[in-house]
């Protein structure tokens, strides 16, 4: 019976790994408002999977719209387009066969973690505990506290051990489940860390003087269902009462004007705020151990992907944070150090203004907190790939992001008192 039952576990399990055959990505680039009521409009008539802005309310004249449309309306679509005067592209003519070109290269074995490729949770989670134990005398790990579905969520805290207090980083990834390149930075940033300090004097000093929390996955349900099920997944996993539709933004989760703009209380929407400020138990995990250190916390980073950008608070308001002209001033020298190693191209400033209004994101949280240097990083690329950023783009991303937060880094060092 045990063994029946198993091969019926197996049997759904593998039946529920969805497939993208003939889905396709278009890029629209609206005009005039007829172009953007007529996006609204084929979001609200069809199944639309917003990639950038993230949902229909987000679209506005001169900003460039990615859609991933199911293959049973990608003809309708096309049609429709070719008879608008809207300019658009398709940036992915086939999804199911990006997603396999994605993990390019021979496979490594299936038990080995490894840098320049995509590791899953599993994967991720032996890592954790043979870097932290292969360099007891530079890392520590924590539990937070567990997610909807019950796996921990695991916190690296880097740095000498001094008997006192240190300032501190937060650094955290892969708060949206699909973007893979995220967690991919996070194993990275942890592998430099530990492998430079005593070689490279900058991040030696910084981890001398500071501390740097890692969170290497935020929403670890969602990115182990993007593994084992739906590779375009973004929310948790979260049951939500009264509803068939699963899962909560976590980046419209936070209390920070929440709610207000750019994010749905609508349950099926792929940016669902919550029932209220912090429901969700990953969001409020962070939360409450940011808070609770919050006297030594100086800078909060969050990477997400994609399109190029270094965008710090506010992102519910066009009102400029206080402390503006620093926060530009920092993003703009690291958006330059990023660029210069691979002349990969980043835009720097506010988020309202820089890409479009959202409300109960992290970052503004942390700010309003206290947190003076909160940044979100929107790794590469600019949408030909975007979410199925190829391994083979790995390495080059994370060398350049680097550049970047050590800039930041840098600054918060000298800035600490």
């Amino acid at each position: 019976m045990k063994v029946l039952l198993l091969l019926g576990f197996v049997g759904i399990a593998l039946a529920e790994l969805t497939k993208f055959e003939g889905e396709q990505v278009f890029r629209l680039k609206p005009t005039t408002d007829e172009h953007v009521t007529l996006i609204k409009d084929l979001a609200r008539n069809m199944e639309v999977d917003f990639w950038s802005p993230e949902s229909a309310e987000l679209v506005t004249i001169d900003i460039d719209v990615d859609i991933h449309i199911p293959a049973s309306h990608t003809s309708m679509v096309y049609t429709i387009l070719n008879q608008s005067d809207m300019e658009h592209e398709i940036l992915i003519e086939d999804l199911q066969a990006q997603i396999e070109a994605q993990r390019d290269g021979p496979r490594v074995s299936p038990r080995s973690h490894t840098y320049t490729k995509y590791n899953s949770w599993d994967k991720i989670q032996a890592w954790i505990t043979s870097i932290t134990s292969a360099n007891s005398n530079l890392m520590s790990r924590q539990v937070i506290g567990n997610t909807y579905e019950g796996r921990p969520m695991h916190l690296l805290k880097i740095g000498k051990q001094t008997g006192s207090t240190k300032p501190a980083i937060f650094l955290d990834c892969g708060i949206h489940a699909r973007e893979w390149i995220s967690p991919a930075f996070c194993q990275w940033f942890v592998k430099e860390a530990v492998s430079s300090y005593g070689t490279d004097s900058q991040m030696t000093s910084l981890l001398d003087q500071m501390d740097v929390y890692v969170l290497p996955v935020f929403n670890v349900d969602g990115y182990d269902y993007t593994w084992k099920s739906n590779r375009m997944w973004r929310k948790n996993r979260s049951i939500n009462s009264g509803s068939s539709c699963v899962g909560t933004d976590l980046n419209r989760n936070f209390d920070a004007a929440w709610c207000t703009t750019g994010a749905s209380s609508d349950p099926c929407s792929n940016t669902y705020c919550g029932t209220k400020p912090e429901s969700e138990i990953e969001s409020k995990n962070v939360a409450n151990f940011i808070r609770s250190n919050k006297a030594t916390i100086k800078a909060y980073l969050t990477i997400h992907s994609y399109t190029q950008l270094l965008l710090f608070p506010y992102s519910y308001t066009f009102d400029l944070a206080a402390d503006h002209a620093e926060l530009m001033s920092v993003a703009q020298g690291a958006s330059n150090a990023l660029t210069s190693l691979y002349g990969t191209k980043y835009t720097a400033g506010p988020g309202a203004t820089t890409i479009y209004p959202c409300a109960g994101i992290s970052t503004d949280w942390a700010y309003d907190l206290g947190v003076k240097y909160s940044y979100t990083f929107e790794l590469r690329d600019e949408g030909r790939y975007g979410f199925l950023l190829p391994e083979s783009q790995i390495k080059p991303t994370c060398e350049e992001t680097m550049l970047a937060v050590k800039y930041i880094a840098a600054h918060v060092q000298k800035n600490l008192y």
